[in-house]
């Protein structure tokens, strides 16, 4: 995008690209594949100097791997290190029960896919660039949206890596930047937070004698969560009441690690050498949200900053790059149409893309929020029943669960969970000619 890059003074650059995407998580890097491809001049900006960084986030639904099968890009990313889960279970007090079977939604895209982002999203960020359509600068960090006449047209941001401060008009903004977003802050528009009385405490084990089947274990002592990244390594979620996560750390790491081991006995040795303090934890607090509005005149947000999902059904990377398949068709067609005018794009326009993903992403929130309340009732009130009668209460409930796991509601909800209530389809018309848009 060299032709569009404008030295303003000493340590300023202007550019102008058509979309300016602020956030290189699955969202805006899937998005920014897409409108590359599609022949829309795009700058992705990350502000991390490197995508290998912390994510929450590591199941990806089936839908992800239909989507990446018809850009072609599915066995790229079957070539990273990953695990495929068809079926989940349970342990509750030692017994297993079947918690989630994706082997009769799809004859081909049957598991859940489990893997680390920063391979998926280098990878992206790699095919995209092969398009000269295409930007991506790390290490920057947008401070700002600019405006003309109340519409959004631009950033502004500061380029750490280059040393320079960056002045971006643009037809479009992207917030793409998760939870905490700086775009959807500039632009004015409310989080929607939603209530919770969890967090979760979040850590990492290697090395560990892993069932990648089972991922939820539940014991005396607490709920254990997992999302296994191969066969020996997880990442490993300890549901906890909000606002107690002091009184965890008082009472000191060993006894944490006694907790763990009581309800997965297969953790005793690596919980000891692995977790050495709570400086190898991380509290996730538990904040979903739900925006009102998603686009404004020049602006468009998606992924968690238009809405932020539970982490309980892990739907946030699905939903994620459904709203790139959908804001893709909605801003290709939008700039297409307008080729020959300036200025931002209108909401009206970009309302589309609100009106096709806000009911969807609303059901799959309804749906998380059951399943967090579940998990809440567990935690909190699960002590009120007598200790002798705990174990067989739950799992005469899990064992319910798992009979009507086999009712055709429960089909209907596993394809809900794999796919959504709208599975939007990648529209792959509006692509250029791979001999016009990749660079010799």
């Amino acid at each position: 995008m060299t032709a569009n890059t404008t030295p303003e003074s000493e340590g300023t650059q202007r550019l102008t690209p058509d979309v300016v995407v602020v956030g290189a998580g699955p969202a805006g890097c899937v998005l920014s594949y897409l409108l590359a491809r599609s022949g829309v001049e795009t700058l992705l900006l990350e502000r991390n100097a490197t995508l290998d960084r912390e994510f929450r986030g590591f199941g990806f639904q089936p839908y992800v791997a239909w989507a990446f099968d018809q850009l072609g890009l599915l066995d790229d990313v079957l070539d990273l290190p990953h695990e495929r889960v068809r079926k989940a279970h349970a342990s509750v007090y030692g017994r297993r029960y079947r918690l989630l079977d994706f082997t009769d939604v799809s004859p081909r895209e049957d598991y859940l896919l489990l893997m680390d982002q920063p391979p998926l999203l280098a990878l992206l960020v790699e095919r995209a660039n092969e398009f000269e359509t295409f930007s991506f600068r790390p290490a920057t960090a947008v401070t700002d949206v600019r405006r003309e006449d109340g519409r959004v047209v631009g950033v502004e941001a500061r380029d750490r890596g280059a040393g320079v401060d960056l002045e971006v008009e643009s037809r479009l903004v992207v917030g793409a930047d998760g939870r905490y977003s700086t775009v959807r802050e500039a632009a004015g528009i409310d989080a929607g937070l939603l209530e919770s009385e969890l967090e979760i405490v979040w850590f990492k084990l290697e090395d560990a004698s892993i069932d990648v089947t089972t991922q939820l274990r539940v014991g005396e002592s607490g709920i254990l969560v997992y999302a296994p990244l191969s066969d020996s390594v997880a990442q490993c979620g300890w549901p906890i009441e909000k606002g107690r996560y002091s009184d965890l750390r008082e009472r000191g790491i060993e006894a944490f690690r006694r907790d763990l081991v009581s309800v997965d006995p297969d953790l005793r040795g690596t919980v000891e050498t692995q977790l050495g303090g709570f400086e190898d934890c991380s509290l996730l607090h538990v904040e979903p949200g739900l925006c009102d509005r998603w686009v404004d005149d020049g602006v468009l947000l998606l992924g968690d900053a238009a809405h932020v999902a539970s982490p309980f059904g892990g739907q946030g990377n699905s939903l994620a790059v459904q709203d790139a398949v959908v804001a893709h068709e909605v801003i290709a067609t939008a700039l297409s149409d307008a080729k020959r005018s300036d200025g931002a794009l209108p909401a009206e326009r970009l309302g589309r893309f609100e009106e096709r993903r806000y009911p969807a992403v609303e059901r799959v929130l309804r749906l998380q929020r059951r399943t967090e309340s579940f998990v809440t009732g567990l935690l909190l009130y699960g002590s009120r029943v007598p200790r002798r009668l705990r174990a067989p209460a739950l799992r005469a409930t899990f064992g319910a669960l798992s009979l009507v796991g086999s009712s055709p509601l429960a089909r209907r909800q596993r394809r809900l969970l794999a796919y959504g209530p709208d599975p939007p389809r990648v529209d792959t018309s509006l692509f250029v000619a791979d001999e016009s848009a990749t660079v010799d």
